[in-house]
């Protein structure tokens, strides 16, 4: 039995564009066509296009999906057990992120500060108030300070494990960019920098391009810093401070 590509978009929940672009593209092509050209869709390529979803859904660009498919060495039984551990990996961090988001709700209602013990589990060994007294002498006169401490000041626990997670992923990402070769000023490495400048003015105060090769000169000038990226991987701190000049230069 097949089924037509209008049929197939309605089963799988999707538009027949996407289709069409999967066709495209040699992700998913269909067993066969009517005599006047119609895509018809048989069992396996239904098959097929379940995983292709499940990849999706887990995050994994179309490229890599195609990969992982095509891989001779890999059957369908294997990649369900590989969905299956990634999707369980992923429901138990979102349950986490739930509970945490649910204390930070009580708290907040409650007007709960957060306790040393609370503190240390999101920021780990690294103490946020360690050089207040510092920053504000060097900075506390300008306005991306007076913006940074308004926002921080209002931030609960949820907030702070966000923030947490969001630098440690972009931490990975970054690693594998390092170790993957790819130059400073390579595409990859430019959008890495500007989604630390982003991050920045996301979470803490509106960060230039200007202020943000100021940053990139700190970390290589102050040893803290520079410690804190070399504990991440060797090599980081240089190579951030290079990509983050490459991206305000490639965005002027």
């Amino acid at each position: 039995m097949t089924h037509t590509v209008g049929e197939v978009a309605r089963l799988a929940r999707v538009t027949v564009r996407t289709l069409h672009h999967y066709d495209e593209i040699g992700l998913l092509s269909p067993s066969g066509r009517t005599p006047v050209g119609y895509r018809r869709y048989d069992d396996a390529d239904l098959e097929r296009l379940q995983q292709i979803l499940f990849y999706r859904e887990l995050g994994f660009p179309l490229e890599e999906i195609a990969t992982i498919l095509d891989d001779p060495g890999a059957d369908p039984a294997a990649h369900l057990r590989r969905q299956h551990e990634l999707l369980t990996v992923r429901i138990t961090r979102l349950e986490k992120m739930v509970t945490a988001i649910e204390f930070a709700m009580e708290a907040k209602k409650m007007n709960i500060r957060l306790t040393p013990e609370e503190r240390f589990e999101v920021f780990g060994d690294f103490d946020p108030d360690a050089h207040a007294e510092e920053a504000e002498q060097r900075w506390g006169g300008s306005e991306a300070y007076r913006e940074s401490t308004r926002r921080t000041a209002g931030y609960a626990k949820a907030d702070w494990l966000r923030i947490k997670e969001e630098t440690e992923e972009w931490g990975r990402r970054i690693v594998a960019v390092l170790e993957s070769g790819a130059p400073a000023d390579s595409p990859a490495a430019l959008e890495l920098a500007e989604e630390h400048r982003a991050h920045i003015s996301r979470w803490y105060y509106e960060c230039s391009y200007e202020i943000h090769t100021g940053l990139a000169d700190m970390y290589l000038a102050d040893p803290r810093f520079t410690a804190h990226y070399e504990a991440i991987k060797p090599g980081l701190t240089a190579y951030l401070s290079e990509a983050i000049h490459a991206n305000a230069i490639n965005r002027a």
